[in-house]
């Protein structure tokens, strides 16, 4: 795993200076603002940092992996010849490793702590379990295993990743760099958050959000529709498909004449042909879908009639819109019955309305479907945001926001 920081004058510049680097296949660990120094630093421009990592086996891999283990190595008395044998990716040791990793993600490092001075009387039954000389590195790993849990990630996938740490992990490693593997491997796991991209030969991208009912789908429309018309001066058109229910329609009409957008009720495959050539000169069409039950065949058949219905007319993407509060196993059914329409990426809406965010990695690891955007609220169009897998890990991790 390659981790290396860049510097420029916007996020934009420094990622593609690392695609350029590295390749396209780094994924963004950590982003933040530069302060200036020096006598004339209000006068310089401001410069974002930009932390990349990189999973793959090469040249470069093995050579920054070396190089970080040497400064690893000298600070610890370490034997070189060691660190050789048992390679362990890190993260960079500038600025004291990201602030140590958001102060031990708030609250890990004294939780590890208080569980280890718990009176022997206390550990008996889980001693009972465990080996008798397990490590104390050991027992940071079954406290974030069990953190994780706790924020109702998968057993499964908290036991591949604890299980996938521990391959790479030196004995007795310091706590710290135990943390900093499962963050970077957290992260990785998520992968590169994908939002809505223009289409690539500069016309229109059509946009369909598909989901069950109840999830916040056409407020979520409204809060995108804003960020492109408002900031960034899109022409965006909304359409609904939804001719179930006469109050979604109504709302998404008076969001599309706040922001002095068209609007239209789409009833057939025609109509959807029809749209494409009055907004030719648009850049997206958002298609807000009937909230219909997952388990509604005949609905389902022509919600997937309509979404292939531009199929090699007009690049299309479709979303998935879930609640974070809903419980996983009606998650999975609810994903795979929509995999039977369509290719899909994940927005996660009432954030707000939760304490535990595990479905949100039990979902990317289940679908493989990347995530796109997460809400938080019911204000339009401030309660929305790219998918931060920063953030996200984070609190899986026992962090605070």
């Amino acid at each position: 795993m390659i981790i290396k920081k860049f510097i420029a004058k916007t996020e934009k510049e420094a990622i593609d200076n690392a695609r350029k680097e590295l390749g396209e296949g780094v994924v963004v660990m950590n982003v933040k603002p530069v302060k200036n120094k020096g006598l004339f630093a209000f006068l310089k421009s401001p410069m974002v940092e930009v932390t990349v990592a990189l999973e793959e086996e090469s040249e470069k891999y093995t050579a920054a992996v070396s190089a970080i283990n040497n400064v690893i190595a000298s600070s610890q008395n370490i034997a070189k010849e060691e660190i050789q044998e048992k390679k362990t990716p890190v993260i960079e040791t500038v600025e004291k490793r990201d602030s140590a990793i958001e102060e031990k993600l708030d609250s890990l490092q004294s939780l590890l702590e208080q569980q280890l001075q718990k009176p022997e009387e206390e550990k008996e039954e889980k001693e009972a379990e465990q080996p008798k000389e397990e490590s104390e590195t050991d027992k940071f790993m079954h406290l974030l295993h069990d953190t994780m849990l706790q924020n109702e990630v998968d057993e499964k996938y908290a036991q591949e990743i604890i299980d996938e740490i521990e391959l790479i992990n030196k004995p007795n490693i310091p706590f710290d760099y135990a943390l900093a593997n499962i963050y970077q491997k957290m992260i990785l796991k998520f992968g590169k958050p994908s939002g809505i991209e223009p289409a690539s030969n500069g016309g229109i991208k059509l946009v369909f959000f598909i989901g069950p009912t109840g999830v916040g789908k056409t407020t979520t429309i409204a809060k995108i529709a804003s960020k492109f018309r408002v900031d960034e001066k899109k022409k965006v058109a909304l359409l609904t498909a939804d001719t179930y229910r006469i109050a979604a329609a109504e709302q998404l009409r008076t969001y599309a004449n706040i922001l002095e957008v068209p609007f239209r009720v789409i009833y057939t495959v025609e109509e959807i042909s029809k749209a494409l050539e009055d907004f030719k000169g648009y850049d997206y069409i958002m298609i807000d879908t009937a909230g219909h039950s997952h388990q509604n065949a005949t609905q389902k058949d022509n919600m997937r009639n309509i979404i292939h219905s531009v199929d090699d007319i007009v690049e299309k993407e479709v979303h998935l819109v879930l609640s974070a509060t809903t419980k996983y196993r009606d998650l999975i059914s609810i994903a795979d019955s929509y995999k039977e329409m369509a290719d899909y990426k994940l927005i996660f809406t009432k954030l707000d309305e939760t304490t535990t965010l595990g479905n949100l990695l039990n979902l990317r690891l289940y679908t493989g479907a990347s995530l796109s955007y997460v809400t938080h609220g019911q204000n339009v169009p401030d309660d929305i945001e790219d998918f931060n897998p920063q953030k996200t890990v984070k609190r899986l991790l026992g962090g605070k926001n």
